[in-house]
C-alpha cells in the first residue's frame, strides 16, 4: 500500500534530475541534459491503439531525435528545444484481436540510442481514487483482507498482455513535469499481487472480451479526497469550491510548508497536491478513458460532491486533451460509519451526489455495488464484481457490445393506488425483468406520508414493477430505496445488476 511509502524530499529531487535529465545547476557549473525519455515511456508498456503515441524527454540542446517504431516505414525527426526538451508524436495502428506481437520503438540522438522493447498496442486506462482503488490483490493485514479467493486469483494471473504502471506517491505544490521512479510491469502470478485489484479485474474482463492488450496506469492513494486530485485553476474558477476547499488551505500555515513525500491522513485531503504530482505528469499519455473509485473521504460533503467531482472530471479531460474521454466510477459501498444506527443518512446523500454526476456530466457511468459488500468492511472484498461492472460500462458504451447490460433498475416514476405505491423503472434498465439475488422479497424500501416519517415497507415484485405498502402509512407520498448509510440490497435486473438507490422526496 502506498500509504506506507515515504522517501526523503531531497533524495527525490536528486533522483528526478537523474531520471529526467533536466537541466540544472551544481554550484556554479551548468549540467547539460542527457538524452532521456519521460518516465512513463518504457519497455513493457502498452500504448493506446488508434491514437498518436506522444513521446517526449530531454537531450543536448541543438541536437535532433530520430524516432522509428517497427510498424513505421520511415523515421520521424524531433528537434531538441532551447530548454533541453523534445516532443514528437508517432502514429499507432489499431490492434488486431488475438495478435499480441511485441513491438519496439527506437530513438537515436547522436551516438546514443534508446530502444523500447516488448511494447504492446491495445487499450490504456488511467485508474484513480483512494484505498479501494489502491487495494492490491495481496492482503495488507489487518486493514485489507484482499479480494475474494485472492490465492487462486494470484496463482492463475497468467496474462502477459495486461500491463501496469503504478504512479509513485508524491505531493507537490506546483504541477510536476514527469513522474518519478514508476515502472511498467507485465502481469504474472509473481507480479500481480502488487496490482490494483479493481483495476486488474476490469482489465482482465476487457482483455478476455476484446482479445487485445490492456494497460493500466494506476494513480491512487488511500484516504484521499476528490479536491486533492483536482487542479488549482479548476478550484479557483468555481467560487463555491474555492471557498470550501482552496481558501482554507491557502490561508493556513500548512500551505506555507514545502510538501514532502511523507503520507499522513491530514495531507492526503489537501487540495491540488496529488493532482500536481500524480495526474498532471500523465497528461501526454494517449488513453481510452478513466476509472475512479473514491468518495469515502468526502462522505460529509453531500450534494457538494457532485460539484467538485464533475469539476475534477472536466479538469482531467481538459488536461489530456482527447475529447470527452469515458469516465466510469464506483458508487461508495454501504458502511456502518455510525455502527448500527440505521437512521444515519449522510452516506446516502453522498451516493446520491455520485449518481447525479453521471446525469450532469456526459460520457460518464456509475457501477453500483450495494449488493456485493459487507457493511462492516470499508474495503469490499468482491473486487471481481467491481471490475466486472466497470468493464460492462466500457464494453457496452465504448466497445460496441450493445447486448451487454451495464445499468441496474433505474427509478422512473411512482403512482399511488389505494394506499399501495407502485414503482416503475426505466425499461432500458431492466435487462428482461426484475428479481432478487436471494429469491426473497425486495429489501430496503421505505415510505412516508405527509408527516415525513419513513417506515419500512413490504415490497413485492409485480411483473416489471415493485409494489409497496405499509400499515403505518395509509396515504403514502414519498419513497426511499437503499437510502441509509449501510443498505445491503437484493433487488436486481435479469443481468444481475443491482437497482440504483433513489428517493422521491426532496426533504
Amino acid at each position: 500500500m502506498k500509504m506506507i511509502r515515504s522517501l526523503a524530499a531531497r533524495s527525490l529531487v536528486m533522483l528526478a534530475c537523474l531520471l529526467t535529465g533536466q537541466a540544472g545547476y551544481s554550484g556554479s557549473a551548468f549540467t547539460a541534459p542527457v538524452f532521456s525519455l519521460a518516465n512513463t515511456l518504457q519497455s513493457n508498456m502498452v500504448i493506446q491503439q488508434g491514437k498518436p503515441c506522444m513521446l517526449r524527454g530531454y537531450g543536448p540542446v541543438g541536437s535532433i531525435i530520430r524516432v522509428k517504431a517497427d510498424w513505421m516505414d520511415k523515421a520521424l525527426i524531433a528537434p531538441i528545444k532551447a530548454d533541453g526538451s523534445w516532443f514528437t508524436k508517432i502514429p499507432v495502428p489499431m490492434a488486431v484481436p488475438g495478435d499480441y506481437k511485441a513491438h519496439h520503438i527506437q530513438l537515436v540522438c547522436g551516438a546514443s540510442t534508446i530502444t523500447l522493447s516488448n511494447v504492446l498496442i491495445g487499450e490504456v486506462w488511467v485508474c484513480g481514487g483512494q484505498s479501494n482503488m489502491d487495494m492490491e490483490l495481496k492482503p495488507f493485514l489487518p486493514w485489507l483482507k484482499g479480494p475474494l479467493n485472492y490465492d487462486l486469483e494470484i496463482a492463475t494471473a497468467n496474462y502477459p498482455a495486461i500491463r501496469l504502471y503504478n504512479v509513485r506517491t508524491d505531493f507537490k505544490a506546483r504541477p510536476e513535469d514527469d513522474c518519478i521512479n514508476g515502472a511498467w510491469t507485465v502481469c504474472s502470478p509473481q507480479t500481480v499481487p502488487n496490482f490494483s485489484a479493481a483495476a486488474y479485474f476490469f482489465a482482465r474482463t476487457i482483455h478476455q472480451q476484446l482479445r487485445v492488450p490492456v494497460g493500466l496506469v494506476v494513480s491512487s492513494l488511500g484516504a484521499t479526497s476528490c479536491q486533492a486530485w483536482t487542479s488549482r485553476d479548476t478550484l479557483t474558477a468555481d467560487t463555491v469550491l474555492y471557498r470550501k476547499y482552496l481558501y482554507p488551505y491557502d490561508t493556513s500555515a500548512v500551505s506555507k510548508q514545502a510538501p514532502d513525500t511523507v503520507v499522513t491522513f491530514e495531507k492526503n485531503v489537501l487540495p491540488t497536491l496529488l493532482y500536481n504530482a500524480m495526474i498532471y505528469p500523465l497528461r501526454h499519455l494517449s488513453v481510452r478513458g478513466f476509472l475512479w473509485y473514491q468518495g469515502e473521504s468526502n462522505k460529509n460533503d453531500g450534494a457538494l460532491y457532485t460539484r467538485v467531482f464533475a469539476a475534477m472530471i472536466r479538469n482531467w479531460r481538459k488536461l489530456f486533451a482527447q475529447g470527452d474521454l469515458p469516465f466510469y466510477y464506483v458508487q461508495v459501498a454501504p458502511f456502518k460509519w455510525e455502527g448500527d444506527d440505521s437512521s444515519a443518512t449522510y452516506y446516502a446523500y453522498l451516493r446520491e451526489a455520485q449518481d447525479r454526476t453521471r446525469l450532469a456530466v456526459p460520457n460518464t457511468g456509475m457501477a453500483v455495488i450495494t449488493d456485493i459488500c459487507d457493511p462492516t468492511d470499508l474495503h469490499p472484498r468482491n473486487k471481481q464484481g467491481v471490475g466486472w461492472r466497470l468493464a460492462r460500462h466500457a464494453l457496452a458504451l465504448d466497445y460496441g457490445k450493445k447486448d451487454i447490460a451495464y445499468l441496474g433498475p433505474e427509478y422512473a416514476r411512482m403512482r399511488v393506488d389505494t394506499g399501495t405505491v407502485k414503482i416503475q423503472f426505466n425499461p432500458a434498465s431492466l435487462a428482461g425483468g426484475l428479481g432478487t439475488n436471494d429469491g426473497a422479497a425486495p429489501q430496503c424500501f421505505y415510505i412516508a406520508g405527509a408527516d415525513r416519517v419513513f417506515h419500512k415497507a413490504v415490497a413485492t415484485i409485480v411483473e416489471q414493477e415493485v409494489w409497496l405498502h405499509c400499515e403505518q402509512v395509509p396515504q403514502p407520498v414519498a419513497v426511499r430505496y437503499a437510502f441509509s448509510n449501510y443498505p445491503v440490497t437484493n433487488l436486481e435486473n435479469k443481468a444481475g445488476l443491482p437497482a440504483l438507490p433513489f428517493r422521491t422526496d426532496d426533504w
